[in-house]
């Protein structure tokens, strides 16, 4: 397995869980899988935006956005020695809210034995970034606040 994927329904509005998700900035405030995420650019994001990702027991790691669908979606990736990284964040309209996809795919040389070695982990923090992302934009929805 190369691709780990989550889904999770939220009570919010689509541009308010775009909201949270977008600001990557402030992701270490609502999920215990981001130690820290600091961008090499201001404002919005967009293809070609650079950020140093820190992650509890993963090396930093230099992301570049590739894609982006404001509001919508955005990729980011990666790359290190024999593999690439690419995670993706999608958001898209349900009738009770909004629906989040967060995917991690590991393509390479290395990519095999790499999402082998971190399957575990990989699971875990998708986990903890989908639950979290719930709960930071129904409170935001609830407060009336975007992020």
């Amino acid at each position: 397995m190369r691709i780990f994927s989550i889904s999770v329904d939220i009570d919010a509005t689509p541009a308010t869980v775009w909201s949270v998700m977008s600001d990557v900035e402030r992701w270490h405030e609502w999920t215990a899988s981001i130690t820290s995420v600091t961008r090499a650019d201001t404002g919005p994001l967009a293809v070609g935006s650079r950020a140093r990702v820190r992650q509890p027991k993963l090396l930093p790691a230099d992301f570049v956005v590739t894609e982006l669908d404001e509001g919508r979606s955005f990729t980011w990736a990666t790359k290190s020695a024999g593999v690439t990284a690419t995670a993706r964040h999608r958001v898209d309209p349900i009738p009770r809210g909004a629906r989040a996809t967060l995917t991690v795919e590991f393509v390479g040389i290395a990519a095999p034995i790499v999402a082998w070695m971190t399957r575990g982990l990989n699971d875990r923090y998708l986990a903890l970034e989908a639950a979290g992302l719930k709960t930071r934009a129904e409170e935001a929805n609830a407060a009336g606040t975007a992020e």
